[in-house]
């Protein structure tokens, strides 16, 4: 079975943060793909003991401007 999930990936210091937007599930890595390769592995651990709930329910990322 595969599963889409949405991921957010930033830049801590010297580590790229990749993290699962539906599970709150995180890795990290030094380069981006790294960072997307270990999640994957994290998520996969994850869910052999957990089943997806609502996965094909849409997850929606849009990006906003607040005035300081």
């Amino acid at each position: 079975m595969n599963i889409k999930v949405t991921v957010i990936i930033q830049k801590e210091e010297n580590w790229y943060v990749a993290r699962c937007v539906e599970n709150n599930i995180a890795s990290q890595g030094k380069t981006i793909e790294e960072s997307i390769k270990n999640l994957r592995e994290a998520l996969e651990l994850f869910y052999e003991d957990v089943s997806p709930e609502n996965s094909s329910i849409p997850t929606f990322i849009t990006t906003m401007e607040v005035a300081l």
